[in-house]
């Protein structure tokens, strides 16, 4: 799948990070996402591949874009369920912070998970701590169970946490726990794949989060021998009911990596649109545009860094 597929998925994150990226800092992140969203619909259709949208803006009649169950791609080559954020971090854009990408994964035809659109809980760490945590344990025993696989102190782990108000007692509970935490405003996919990057210094990943972006992060985690583990956590009748229509039937199951991702014919992508520890933004010059893209593979567990320059006058062409 890399050599048919890798540079093709490229070339797709890259053109919603440089769509994108014309909105940062200007406070619409609506436009932010539609720019990225077009973009990467318009290459996508121009690779050679039978492709479905597994995870995606959401259903047909909810968005006019890459809608869950659509099909992309020239009808032929390899058969592939395909997942997308197409701006990871609208809010991160509209301000201009840190740590906003465009993100999609593939894997083989029915191997990703057809996560439904609601919250998720989510723990997730990177290969030391592999195996050794528990979605349903206490944070504390989380905590301890990854400073001992990491030997470190729990004075030393650092959690990664989404400021949001549902997660007060769960900031607490890490703080008296004796651990140290890095909250972020958006971007919980690149916060987990931070616990398995080396030099982010992040070593576990506590929350609720989009139930999509689960699955995205487990392809990632998948490539660089991590771990996510994640429940459901529908808000209301109607999510309990879409959950059952998906065929998940126990709402309080606990959704482990292989099970969000089968198998390990996998490439996932991100290219940076503004700065972060991954990879950096996207940069304009005069006459060309310079993008940073991260793209991994889950058989071989192979990592690269791709840096390319873009000729203006080419791209208006």
């Amino acid at each position: 799948m890399e050599r048919t597929l890798g540079m093709e998925i490229v070339r797709v994150t890259e053109a919603a990070a440089m769509s994108s990226a014309k909105w940062i800092g200007k406070g619409k992140k609506d436009e932010a996402d539609a720019a990225a969203t077009t973009a990467m619909r318009n290459m996508f259709d121009t690779i050679q591949m039978e492709g479905i949208v597994v995870i995606g803006e959401g259903e047909m009649d909810e968005a006019p874009m890459l809608y869950i169950g659509e099909k992309l791609g020239t009808g032929n080559g390899p058969k592939v369920d395909i997942a997308v954020d197409p701006l990871e971090g609208t809010n991160i854009v509209a301000s201009g912070s840190s740590n906003a990408l465009t993100v999609l994964a593939i894997a083989e035809r029915g191997h990703l998970l057809h996560a439904p659109d609601m919250y998720m809980h989510k723990i997730a760490v990177g290969p030391e701590a592999a195996g050794q945590v528990d979605i349903n344990a206490s944070v504390a025993d989380n905590l301890k169970a990854v400073a001992k696989a990491k030997n470190k102190e729990i004075e030393d782990v650092v959690a990664t946490v989404l400021l949001r108000d549902r997660h007060t007692q769960l900031i607490q509970d890490i703080r008296e726990a004796g651990a140290r935490i890095k909250l972020i405003t958006d971007g919980d996919v690149a916060a987990a794949i931070n616990t398995a990057y080396e030099g982010t210094d992040v070593d576990i990943l506590f929350g609720q989060g989009g139930a999509p972006e689960g699955v995205l992060a487990a392809v990632a985690l998948k490539c660089l021998g991590g771990e996510i583990q994640g429940k459901l956590a529908p808000q209301n009748d109607q999510e309990i009911e879409r959950c059952h229509r998906m065929g998940i039937t126990d709402i309080n199951q606990v959704f482990r990596t292989e099970d969000l991702v089968k198998g390990d014919d996998a490439l996932f992508a991100a290219t940076g649109v503004t700065d972060g520890e991954l990879v950096k933004g996207v940069r304009f010059q005069k006459h060309y545009v310079t993008t940073e893209t991260l793209l991994m593979q889950a058989k071989t567990n192979t990592i690269r860094i791709i840096q390319a320059r873009h000729d203006v006058n080419v791209m208006e062409k």
